[in-house]
């Protein structure tokens, strides 16, 4: 299967592609949702288990894992930047209009803004801390 065709099938089932992406890796993790969605995916005890006897033998350190936001649909982000005050709304599915686009995550429309690479979270002033 030409890569193209997987991106489309990566794209059903991943918020964002891999900084680095390798055939093989694509391939696995694509095969693992395809196999999670017929067959169902580990009990919540099971992966906590797993997660908890990895992180006791790994010797990578682990990243903190990134905040979660649950905003109502309807709520809307303001945020200065560039002489002007830019408005974010949350949609009902969960994603972010900006625009007349709509975006996955608020990092993507910080890029979109900025033109470069920000935490959106923290661009829209949801950093540590809470909310500025």
């Amino acid at each position: 299967m030409p890569m193209a065709e997987l991106w489309v099938i990566w794209d059903r089932y991943f918020k964002r592609r891999p900084e680095h992406p390798n055939r093989t890796h694509v391939e696995s993790r694509i095969a693992y949702k395809l196999q999670e969605e017929a067959f169902g995916g580990l009990a919540p005890a099971t992966r906590q288990r797993l997660e908890a006897i990895g992180a006791k033998h790994s010797k990578i350190k682990l990243r903190a894992r990134p905040r979660e936001f649950n905003f109502a649909p309807g709520t809307a982000l303001l945020r200065e930047w560039g002489e002007r005050e830019h408005k974010v709304t949350v949609t009902a599915e969960g994603l972010f209009e900006y625009e007349g686009h709509t975006f996955k995550s608020l990092t993507a429309v910080a890029r979109h803004i900025t033109g470069q690479h920000w935490s959106g979270p923290l661009f829209f002033g949801f950093g540590k801390g809470g909310a500025r």
